[in-house]
């Protein structure tokens, strides 16, 4: 009989998200463990290596991040929705080194293949769900659907650099401002 297990695959993924945070790409499968309250072993038995964790983070983001960002969006006006939608991009990075060390693993991501290809999946996601959004939203000053997602989006990924560069104020309550200045612009 398998023994039960301790601590649950996303559980151990939230683990790694607070390792790359606190180390950034250089962390490794023994501070996850740590981060986790869990022996090596049990990171190494799950999922083999740093490679293969970091690829289920990737699936796993791909697949939650749409519906999460149409939760966060569900009921709103238009300006709020995508705002809300936009800010569940910077979920979880409120700390400047945080934001920084995770920055610094999405550098190493790009230059993989394989982790570039589950970036890739994760960004269509949030297109798709921006995309919808300004479909419905039908701000007349906005450029078409795709065009205004793009832009959302980009804004939102360098309001983060710009962040953890020059942190002031709380990371949502800058994302939340610079995306309602340029949707109202839009109105």
């Amino acid at each position: 009989m398998a023994r039960p297990r301790k601590i649950s695959d996303d559980g151990l993924m939230a683990a790694a998200g607070r390792a790359i945070g606190r180390y950034g790409p250089g962390f490794t499968l023994a501070q996850v463990a740590a981060e986790a309250g869990v022996a090596v072993g049990t990171v190494a038995g799950r999922f083999g290596s740093k490679q293969n964790l970091l690829l289920a983070m990737m699936n796993i983001g791909a697949a939650s991040v749409g519906p999460r960002m149409r939760a966060a969006a569900h009921g709103l006006d238009p300006v709020a929705a995508v705002t809300a939608a936009a800010l569940v991009i910077a979920d979880g990075l409120d700390e400047p080194a945080t934001v920084t060390n995770h920055l610094g693993q999405l550098g190493v991501d790009l230059a993989d293949p394989a982790l570039r290809s589950g970036f890739a999946a994760l960004r269509a996601s949030v297109h798709e769900v921006l995309t919808d959004l300004f479909t419905m939203a039908g701000l007349p000053g906005a450029p078409p659907p795709a065009q205004a997602a793009r832009v959302i989006a980009a804004l939102a990924h360098g309001a983060l650099m710009d962040w953890a560069l020059n942190p002031h104020d709380a990371m949502a309550d800058v994302l939340r401002a610079d995306v309602r200045a340029v949707l109202v612009s839009w109105r």
